[in-house]
Parts: structure tokens; sequence; C-alpha cells
């Protein structure tokens, strides 16, 4: 339980950013231009620093801070990669796929695939955009801020997800991107506020970095202290794992996902655009130092004694001690904490439930007006499309809610939103990248390999949970969406092979003749240039993964 002081702060914080967002949304309704265009896109208006803020308040949820701790305090720096591996992503979206997006002028990404292949691909995607925003943006962000609110306010699960969820909603469908981007961007110091906060009394309290070594030393676990493990590991994450499995989940959720995109699609220009990414990609550098390693230092001194596991610990069966490392993140705010700092750090956490819902619920009313209604009804006026578009984001938020029971049965809420990633993303990475950099991937190859690609992903997940000890249960995900990436991309090029087409003036334009013409459009001079900033987030990367 926390005092009243925090949860005084907690209550302003959350009054204070519903008051900003009903702002924000009030103010746009008072300007010009076209009104979808104003509320699904914030009239393209969007500067690299809020583009770059949004991006990473969109992407860092609830679910990090709570989950990528419980990996901190049950792997080490192992799932640090998710976080590095995104930078590396994000030079990928800025440099190839950002030029495409911002000189078609799509509102959505299933409508860029129309444009390069046909209406089949566009309705697969948008279908399979909800679905995803609905599980992994939303639902799995409201069930890591369900169980933590839970231990701290004493509250039932589902009152404090509904409640959030009912506040969030309101400006969020009354506001649009607009809303969304100028809430995220305060979301998003005040999380990483938070995060430094309980870095700092870890590292306060464990006396400093060469004391946590000692002690991972002392019980030989140094390995804690590497992202790439060797082949063989008991993580079932070694280091080829990561360099062929991250990519296919990395491209699809920054370069191909509609949530993430949609800040980028709301740029003034390519150059905010471009600029935005890259900002978003040095943020990603922090996550390893103030999420992950917060939970190495709680293992450490769970050992020394100073952190008490108690509360999270049960006896299984046999009659062992077994600690359900999902609470870690709480045990930190109650025992490390002194009253007024909790609550920060308890703003913070609604702040990664927040703008991830928030995020999700706009790019899912995109969608829904764009790609589905507009579709069938091409008559529809501005206004009737914002409203559907509202529905549909009021609508998805239940069944996400409806979700969490089921969701909530996987032992790590982080491995799990990857997991569901790994079966979801490979063929939608196939049909972007072979889109992007070969101009013979077909119509027909790309409408095939969406429908043939999901549906295998989904047999596999399926046969995975069902059978755990066949073959396919006992392959990690990282590797399984590998394999799946691979089948992809070979039925994409027989396909093109066995059906080719002739390409439109459009689709000529929608897709790079070498891989170095990117690197011709002219940017930004000095140091705001997308290459000299690429190059720099490059060698950052680099010199980090050459020290862990």
């Amino acid at each position: 339980m926390i005092s009243n002081l925090d949860v005084f702060i907690s209550g302003i914080y959350i009054l204070g950013i519903v008051a900003v967002g009903l702002w924000a949304s009030m103010r746009k309704a008072g300007s010009g231009g076209s009104v979808s265009g104003t509320y699904f896109l914030a009239g393209k208006t969007l500067r690299w620093p809020t583009i770059g803020l949004a991006l990473f308040a969109t992407n860092i949820s609830c679910v990090h801070l709570v989950s990528l701790a419980q990996s901190g305090f049950d792997s080490g720096l192992l799932n640090g990669n998710f976080e590095w591996m995104a930078s590396f992503t994000l030079i990928l979206l800025a440099l190839f796929f950002v030029p495409f997006y911002i000189k078609s002028g799509v509102a959505t990404l299933p409508d860029f695939l129309e444009r390069r292949y046909n209406r089949a691909s566009r309705d697969w995607l948008t279908i399979i955009s909800i679905f995803s925003a609905v599980i992994i943006h939303i639902a799995f962000s409201l069930l890591a801020g369900g169980i933590v609110l839970e231990t701290l306010f004493n509250v039932n699960m589902y009152v404090s997800i509904i409640g959030i969820t009912v506040l969030v909603g309101i400006y969020t469908i009354l506001g649009g991107l607009s809303a969304v981007v100028i809430t995220e961007s305060i979301q998003t110091i005040v999380l990483v506020l938070g995060a430094v906060i309980i870095t700092a009394a870890c590292w306060n309290q464990m006396g400093g970095w060469s004391a946590m070594t000692a002690v991972l030393e002392s019980n030989n676990e140094m390995s804690r202290l590497s992202m790439l493990r060797p082949a063989g590991d008991d993580s079932g994450m070694p280091w080829y794992s990561i360099f062929l499995g991250y990519p296919i989940l990395g491209i699809w959720y920054w370069c191909a996902d509609q949530t993430i995109v949609q800040r980028v699609l709301g740029a003034k220009d390519e150059n905010h655009a471009r600029a935005g990414a890259l900002f978003c990609g040095f943020i990603k550098i922090l996550p390893v130092f103030i999420f992950v390693l917060p939970g190495l230092f709680a293992y450490a001194l769970a050992q020394k004694g100073v952190l008490n596991l108690e509360s999270i610990t049960s006896i299984d069966s046999s009659g062992a001690a077994v600690v359900n490392s999902k609470g870690i993140y709480t045990l930190m705010i109650v025992q490390l904490l002194p009253a007024g700092l909790i609550g920060i750090v308890v703003a913070a956490l609604l702040s990664g439930i927040m703008s991830q819902v928030s995020g999700a619920l706009n790019s899912i009313s995109t969608l829904v007006s764009y790609d589905i209604f507009k579709r069938v009804y091409p008559e529809t006026s501005d206004k009737k499309l914002v409203k559907v578009g509202r529905v549909s984001a009021a609508i998805c938020l239940v069944i996400s809610i409806l979700l969490l029971p089921l969701l909530n049965s996987y032992e790590s809420l982080f491995i799990g939103l990857n997991d569901v990633i790994a079966h979801i993303a490979p063929p939608i990475t196939c049909v972007f990248l072979l889109g992007i950099f070969w101009g013979g991937a077909s119509p027909k190859s790309a409408q095939y390999t969406l429908w043939i690609g999901s549906l295998l992903g989904i047999a596999v997940y399926i046969a995975s949970k069902v059978y755990p000890e066949s073959l396919i249960g006992q392959i990690p995900f990282m590797m399984t969406a590998f394999y799946l990436f691979c089948i992809c991309v070979l039925l994409q090029v027989s396909i093109s092979l066995i059906a080719p087409f002739e390409h439109t003036a459009e689709s000529k334009a929608l897709f790079w003749k070498n891989p170095f013409q990117p690197l011709t459009r002219p940017g930004w001079t000095g140091m705001g240039n997308y290459k000299v900033l690429s190059g720099l987030l490059l060698l950052i990367m680099v010199v980090l993964y050459s020290f862990f």
C-alpha cells in the first residue's frame, strides 16, 4: 500500500493529462483544414522532437517498465536486445521507408500496400493491424498496468483498468492524433523520470556497479551482464537468434505497423519524419539502463537480503519456494522509495499505460475509417468519418479488456508480447521489404504471402501452445520468426516469378531501383542531416554492443 501523498500526486497527474488532452482536442477543433486530416494525422504538422518522443511513448508502455524489470531480475540484460536492436530498425525506417510513406501521401500503411500491390493486400493488412493493435498495444499494456495498480492501491485489477481506459478514451477519441502526440510528449518525460528515480534508488541501495558485479561474481553469474549469449544458452535466445530473429519482429513493428508509423505519417515533411525516427533511435538507448538494469540490481539486492521477496514468494506442490517475478517492479517501488517519490513513479507507470493505449486507439480509428468504412461508403463526409473512428476505438477498448484473462496466462508479459509478434510479423515484414527493394514483387505474390503466411503463423502458434513438447513447441520464438520469414520470402519470390506483372506509373515510384538510391535524397545541412544522424547512431550502438 502507498501513502495518501502518493495517491494525491498520482491523481493530480491523471487529471492533468486528461485536461491537456481535452485542451489539445478543442484547440485543433477550432483550426482550419480537413476535419479528418486534422483528427487522424494532426494536419501533417508534426516536427521531429514531437515525432521522436511520441514514437518512444507509443512503444514504451507499462509492459516495458514492469516486464523489462522482471527480465532483468530473471536473466540479466538479455532482453535489453529488444530495445537496442530497435535503434538499427529505426535507421532503416528513416533511410528507406519514410521517403515512400511521405511522398505517396498515404494516411495508412494498408493504403500504401494497395498502391504498391493491390486492394486484397490492403484489406488483409488492415485486419492484421487492427488485431495487433488490440492485443499487442492495448491489452498487454492494460494487463501490466492492472497488475501493478492492484498491488499498490489494493483495487481490483479490472476496476483500475476500466477507470484508466475511460479517462484515456475521453481525450483520445475526442482529440485524435494531435491530442495523442501532445500528451505522449509529456508522458514520455514523466515516464523516463520515474524510471530514472527507480534506477537511482537501486544504485544507491546497492552501493554502485562494482558492488552489484561483486554479488554476481560470487554467485558465478557474470553472464547476466552479457547481452549476447552463446549457442545453447538456457535463455533460448543465443546471439544468432537475436541477429536473425529480431529484424523480422523489428521491421514489422517499427516500419510497417500502423500504430507506430502513424506518428511519422503526420510529419510536416520528409526531413522532420526522418529526424524524428532517428531521435527515437537515440532515446531507445536508455531503456537498458533505466528499465532492465533496475531488475538486475533488484536481483543482487535480493541476494544480499536488502530486498525482501516474501510478498511475491509462494510454495509450489513440491514444497519449493517460487518467486513470482511479475511483482518485482512493484516491490522495488514500495521497498526502495520514500513517500512522494512513489507517487511520481506511479505517475510514470500511468504514463506508460495511457500513451500506449491512446496511440493504439488513434491508429485503430484511422484504419477503420479510411481502410474499411470509406472504402465501402466513398461519399462519407469528414465528420461522419471521424464519428466512425471514435465508435470503433471505443469498441476495441472493450474487446481488449475482455482479452486480459487469456493473456495473463503468460509467465512473462514481455516474452508473451514478443511471442505473439513473432507469429504475426514474418509475412508483413516480407511483403514490405520485397515491395520496397525488389521491383519484381507482384501483387498476387504479396496477396498470397500475406494470406498463407498469416495462417501459417497462427497454426504454428496454436501448435506450440497445444503441443509444447513437440518439435515446433521446442523452437525459440525468435527462430520461429526467422523460419516463417524464410518461408514467406520463398513463397513470394516463387509466385512473383510464376505470375509477374507490369508496373503502373504509381507503383514504379514505390520501390528503390538500388539500395543506395535513398541516400542520394537531400536533407538538412549540418548535424541535423539524416545521414550524419544515422551514422552517429550506428556508431554508438556498435560501441555499446562491444561493451555488453
